[in-house]
């Protein structure tokens, strides 16, 4: 050595100084683990392989449907009620009765209207017989007063007697009104009595069946503020509706006219066909959730459904017919590493690709309606762009030109190293 090596060696300790056994021991266990780490490496590089999860494309009609639960309610329903307070005489008519326009449901005790009756109808032959004598008065009246009106340009009878003679008359006229007035009254009085008379009995507005009687015999209805539901009668169970509540977000693509089928608890393993006919502008909120209410037409014909019964319904919003198809879980499927897909972009590799891994192209996160799956072939992932159509929540229509019906698509992968 140099001096001026002696000298750095001295400054450094290294002169003449041996190292002790722990010293060369650490370096070599050391050396051989990096030697190790570096292999493992390299050797799950180059040996390590992907298992991928595959699904077939299908060729398959695919609906869109809007769910909602509603309730089962009659076309037209009708509350019967009473519009005259009074005591229930009679019920003549009992739950799923049919019934017929003007059919009696129920009577009320007519005693006291059939006495006020009595009395208007004496009143009135009271009014007439007045009448016919005001008008006989009158008959009297006027022959007198034209008999003095002739004395009178004769000069036969004084002007006093004359006044006298007319002021009858009139008064004659004026007491055939009166009595034609009182006589008008008491017809009114009498029609208002029978009217209410009329109304004494509860009848049927409609044809169809009784569904429900809230009332018995010798019950007192006071009908003076809120008449009181009696009965409840349906029009007609053959053709029934369906009532339901469609979500904010699905409102949109609900129209008139869309086909749809509902089941209720009752049949579980039947679907009943219905139509909409009918969705509702105004909206319900309960609990801060904000639906719409679309009408379904129902054909009950064998009277299988029951008013009130809850149902599930599936409204076919759209419908694509021999498409082709991928599983939804295809369309979010991304592979862990971007090396050895056909059309992808890849980064580095080994330390440096790790740490400053290469760009990848996502398609699946652009614009909604072009995305990315990836197809197994020759074992090999080949990174095919699709245009999406509409989904049933199972699987979407696609279209490429690059799928066939059968081609394996992925849908998950898993490192078999």
């Amino acid at each position: 050595m140099t001096s001026a090596e002696n000298d750095i060696a001295e400054k450094i300790g290294l002169k003449n100084k041996r190292r002790p056994a722990w010293f060369w021991i650490g370096g070599t266990v050391l050396a051989l683990g990096l030697i190790g780490a570096w292999y493992v490496a390299v050797d799950g590089q180059q040996s390590g392989a992907q298992t991928y999860v595959t699904e077939p494309v299908l060729q398959t009609d695919i609906q869109v449907v809007v769910s909602a639960v509603g309730s089962i309610e009659p076309t037209d329903m009708f509350d019967v009620s009473s519009e005259l307070s009074g005591t229930i005489d009679a019920v003549l008519v009992d739950y799923n009765q049919p019934v017929e326009v003007g059919t009696v449901l129920a009577r009320l005790d007519t005693t006291k209207l059939e006495a006020e009756l009595a009395m208007q109808r004496a009143s009135l032959d009271s009014a007439k017989a007045m009448v016919t004598l005001a008008k006989a008065s009158l008959e009297e009246a006027r022959l007198t007063y034209e008999r003095g009106q002739a004395l009178k340009s004769k000069g036969v009878e004084s002007n006093a007697t004359f006044i006298g003679q007319e002021a009858a008359f009139l008064r004659a006229q004026a007491e055939v009104q009166s009595a034609l007035a009182s006589m008008h009254l008491v017809e009114a009085n009498l029609e208002l009595i029978e009217a209410d008379l009329e109304k004494s009995c509860i009848c049927s507005p409609t044809d169809g069946i009784v569904l429900d009687r809230a009332v018995e015999p010798g019950q007192i209805i006071a009908a003076s503020l809120n008449a009181p539901t009696l009965f409840t009668v349906a029009e007609d169970l053959t053709e029934m509706e369906l009532q339901v509540d469609v979500d904010e977000a699905d409102i949109g693509k609900v129209a008139v006219g869309q086909a749809a089928s509902f089941t209720v608890d009752a049949y579980d393993e039947r679907s009943f066909p219905a139509e909409i006919l009918q969705v509702r502008f105004a909206s319900e909120t309960v609990d801060g959730v904000v639906t719409y209410k679309a009408i379904l037409q129902v054909e009950n014909e064998d009277l299988s459904l029951r008013p009130g019964m809850t149902a599930s319904a599936d409204i076919i919003v759209a419908s694509v017919e021999n498409a082709l198809a991928v599983p939804n879980a295809a369309l979010r499927y991304t592979p862990a590493s971007a090396e050895d897909i056909v059309g992808a972009g890849s980064g580095g590799s080994g330390f440096v690709g790790m740490i400053m891994p290469g760009h990848r192209e996502d398609a699946n996160s652009a614009d909604g309606k072009q995305r990315a799956v990836y197809v197994l072939r020759d074992d090999v992932p080949l990174r095919i762009l699709v245009q999406v159509g509409q989904s049933d929540g199972t699987v979407t229509e696609v279209i490429s030109e690059q799928l066939a019906p059968g081609d394996a698509v992925i849908t998950d992968e898993f490192d078999d190293s």
